[in-house]
């Protein structure tokens, strides 16, 4: 079987074919299969006019696998009310030279540009790339700043912060982020020199850990207690490969991480991303995509949980698109994450959908 993923970002995680031989493997970005997302029945969209910033996606033109302004321009009009949405790094469009560590700034240029299109009213009334996460190597210590400002100026005031994964587990079915190459990355001199850089120019951080790790982000967030940091994908608990049938044990484990976290009032958490790492049902092998219902029920436990810990004014829903699309439509996810709040009082929904990431990201909607 050929080996299609690619070297860096997510691309590491990207499989071009789903339906190769032995190919179907939790943990990897697949494209999404449009014929067997067609098979979900139509929903009607739950409280259609809730204002929505959308936490965290991503665009990118993987061989085989384009997902750029078109493509989320499609899924953003599939009938709720998405107001903004904030970018998240996925390596897409690197420089192709230069030095090295310069070469994320590529990715805030392209997405600079997308929100500049976006702004000019052309492609409808949401601000799209209202925020832009990018990536810098924060191992480089002091040397970071110079990638941070260089980020700051592409962005054409859009610039929001990084995110530098530590997902790592021994486990090799995992899929671990390409820029953790072992455990403990947070707790590292010169990751944590590059992190007072990037604080010191009041950029937030998106930490992106499993779930064994989430200690690491509580030991950053207490080190950095002026820092600005948001838990990516509900702290991503597993539930494949070493941890397949470990469910309740895992969840515990979990949860007692996440409560520690949660006492750290400068951390936020995203609410979302679970689809490809909790493995709560088979999105590889069911004969149609759940339906929104079925999706809150697999993911309740989780976002209750954070709910519970942080609130709802530490709380930001995202679509994670389009890797979630691999297991249901744009639509379908925001009924389920409006199912899960559905106790939620009306400010703490405003919060959820939208307040928390536009105050977290400081998003200026009204200009």
């Amino acid at each position: 079987m050929a080996d299609t993923r690619m070297d860096s970002g997510l691309g590491s995680l990207f499989q071009a074919d789903r339906k190769l031989e032995g190919a179907r493997q939790f943990g990897r970005i697949y494209t999404p299969d449009a014929t067997w997302l067609a098979k979900a029945p139509p929903e009607p969209v739950i409280e259609p006019d809730l204002p929505i910033v959308d936490a965290h996606h991503h665009l990118w033109d993987f061989p085989g696998y384009r997902y750029l302004l078109d493509d989320l321009l499609v899924d953003l009009r599939s009938g709720h009310n998405i107001v903004a949405t904030v970018f998240n790094e996925c390596h897409s469009m690197y420089r192709a030279h230069g030095p090295a560590e310069m070469r994320p700034v590529g990715e805030v240029e392209f997405c600079a540009g997308i929100a500049a299109m976006s702004d000019s009213g052309r492609y409808g009334a949401t601000r799209i790339c209202a925020g832009i996460v990018g990536f810098a190597d924060l191992a480089l210590g002091d040397h970071v700043a110079a990638v941070l400002e260089a980020e700051i100026a592409a962005a054409g005031g859009r610039f929001r912060g990084v995110r530098h994964g530590a997902a790592w587990d021994a486990d090799p079915v995992i899929g671990n982020s390409p820029v953790a190459s072992g455990p403990g990355l947070y707790a590292r001199e010169d990751f944590r020199a590059g992190f007072a850089r990037l604080a010191k120019l009041g950029l937030s951080f998106d930490a992106w850990v499993f779930h064994t790790q989430i200690a690491d982000v509580t030991a950053l967030a207490r080190a950095f207690p002026g820092a600005n940091i948001v838990l990516c994908h509900m702290g991503t608990p597993l539930g494949y490969g070493a941890y397949a049938g470990r469910r309740d044990e895992v969840f515990a484990a979990w949860k007692a991480a996440l409560a520690d976290l949660a006492k750290c009032p400068n951390v936020s958490v995203k609410l979302g991303g679970l689809t490809m790492r909790v493995a709560a049902f088979d999105y590889l092998g069911m004969p149609a995509p759940p339906t929104s219902e079925e999706l809150a029920g697999h993911w309740r436990p989780y976002a209750s949980t954070c709910l519970d810990l942080f609130g709802a004014d530490r709380c930001m829903a995202e679509s994670n698109f389009p890797v979630e699309k691999m297991g249901m439509g744009y639509a379908t996810l925001w009924n389920a994450l409006k199912r899960l709040a559905a106790g939620a009082s009306a400010d703490e929904k405003r919060a959820i959908f939208s307040g928390t990431a536009s105050r977290v990201y400081r998003l200026a909607l009204d200009d």
